[in-house]
């Protein structure tokens, strides 16, 4: 697999992900009349998100945390009887992302407690499990991805260091099998997710780098296909990362 992206990137770090949502269940109650009746969900959420961005202080520097809270509430005079907050935790290992959700689960449960709310922890995201693991480049699959990309390009290609960059299901991929996912350049200076990245994506120099990408691709397919030694040395390769992971 390729990705698009600001830069040329032969083996950017693809971190694990976990993520989690929390449901805070409070009771409801008239915010003038009787606040007193009242349990706060939004309370909770409000002190786990603060209690995680503490958290941040003590995190390693590849560590990556983000929260959103997506439910709080529905009009500002009754006390919040439900709040829902999400959260996404990366790290480059599993090992480390398991770590990480430890400590969010204890946050989420402290916020309950301190609120006298109730909590469910659920890890899937649309009725699916939501975990990513890290990211396995094949040292001889990607060198063989340069050489070819290298040649279909019109112009030689700047490629910046590899470099922290985002989750990918391709990681679990890459866990059973000799894998790669170079990114390539489409919209310089312009972030992924962004409405400038889509609209340089949309150019017709970015369709040419993705057509230069696509043959790259497939001419490492064909040289897995023809040449064993090739294949065996990536599988061999695999086996040694995988090892080395663990």
């Amino acid at each position: 697999m390729a990705h698009p992206a600001p830069c040329n990137m032969l083996a950017p770090i693809i971190l694990a992900i976990n993520y989690c949502t929390a449901t805070f269940t409070g009771r409801a109650a008239h915010a003038a009349a009787a606040p007193w009746e009242g349990v706060n969900a939004l309370d909770a959420a409000v002190n786990a998100y603060t209690a995680l961005s503490m958290l941040r202080q003590q995190m390693k520097p590849s560590w990556r945390m983000h929260a959103v809270i997506s439910e709080g509430g529905t009009r500002p005079n009754i006390i919040p009887e439900r709040s829902v907050i999400e959260v996404g935790l990366r790290a480059p290992t599993d090992k480390e992302v398991g770590e990480l959700k430890e400590k969010t689960v204890a946050i989420m449960q402290s916020a309950a407690m301190a609120t006298g709310c109730s909590v469910t922890l659920s890890y899937l995201v649309e009725d699916k499990p939501a975990h990513y693991s890290s990211l396995i480049t094949n040292d001889r699959l990607i060198e063989s991805y340069r050489r070819h990309w290298q040649s279909f390009k019109p112009a030689y290609p700047s490629i910046v260091p590899d470099r922290v960059w985002a989750s990918t299901d391709m990681g679990n991929v890459s866990q059973v099998v000799a894998s790669i996912q170079p990114n390539f350049e489409v919209g310089a200076n312009a972030e992924l997710h962004t409405r400038p990245f889509a609209e340089r994506a949309n150019l017709p120099e970015a369709h040419s780098a993705t057509r230069c990408v696509a043959k790259a691709m497939s001419a490492v397919g064909w040289d897995a296909l023809t040449d064993s030694s090739f294949l065996a040395e990536a599988k061999a390769g695999f086996q040694q990362q995988l090892a080395a992971q663990q």
